[in-house]
């Protein structure tokens, strides 16, 4: 008999329509969870997740919403919990990025960005928790970046939004601990997504050499991570950072070769 250690519960995935986000949905329907997969202005993408995640045998659907807005996420929370029974997991992984030196960042891409990384990560935990706390508890598991241990050049509204989110992590887990909710961070090294290989068609090679592994990571990678602390295997980690990077932010700026 095939194992199923999820079967029965049900995730909110937000940002799950494409890249990291949707591999994380998939793994966790093939660990049996039923999924709501969160998009914003992507609805095929929604739409094509959903239709792979039903393939898998679990129950799916999808909310267009902006989980940077309360008004919208608490609409989004009402019709979930109007669907289903309980909400078990939440997986907080909507995020943007934009590219610039931190004297040219405008406002806007600030705001939209922290909005949107940090804001949208404490609004959905809220939401979330408050149902779980009356509920018996469950997993939350916010995804992080490698640059909350090393900052990234030209990405200071992400880095800065990333860095939130491992703290917020902390601070959720302390707090929610209590009512039976755990709180961790995945953080992700390099991985291979669509968006990756647009800005840098070398990206898996550039990265496979930086990493110590030797190879570049897949959202199955990041997935994985995500089924298993929410799993019950996972039934004492709480407020950590499990870095899914093969090793490649752990690497020194060592001047001699590693052997």
């Amino acid at each position: 008999m095939t194992d199923l250690p999820l079967q029965g519960r049900t995730a909110l995935v937000t940002g799950a329509s494409r890249g990291v986000g949707k591999g994380i949905a998939l793994e966790l329907a093939r660990a049996g969870c039923n999924v709501v997969v969160n998009f914003y202005c992507d609805p095929n993408g929604g739409t094509q997740t959903v239709l792979e995640l039903k393939g898998l045998g679990v129950e799916a659907f999808e909310m267009n919403v902006d989980v940077g807005n309360n008004v919208a996420v608490g609409k989004m929370f009402s019709e979930i919990l109007g669907r289903v029974p309980r909400l078990d997991i939440l997986v907080n992984n909507a995020g943007i990025q934009t590219s610039a030196p931190l004297l040219d960042v405008s406002e806007a891409d600030w705001d939209r960005v922290i909005n949107t990384n940090l804001k949208g990560t404490f609004l959905c935990t809220q939401h979330a928790a408050r149902h779980m706390k009356d509920h018996g508890g469950g997993a939350i598991v916010n995804i992080g970046s490698g640059c909350s241990k090393h900052p990234f050049p030209r990405l200071v509204a992400y880095t800065a939004s990333k860095g939130g989110i491992e703290m917020f992590t902390k601070v959720a887990a302390l707090e929610l601990g209590p009512y039976s909710i755990r709180v961790n961070c995945v953080a992700p090294g390099a991985i291979i997504v669509e968006r990756t290989l647009q800005d840098d068609p070398e990206y898996a090679t550039t990265w496979a050499e930086a990493t110590p592994l030797g190879r570049a990571g897949t959202p199955v990678d990041v997935g994985r991570a995500v089924a298993f602390l929410v799993s019950d295997q996972a039934s004492y980690i709480s407020g950590q950072t499990i870095w899914v990077d093969g090793a490649a932010f752990t690497k020194p700026n060592w001047p001699y070769k590693i052997e």
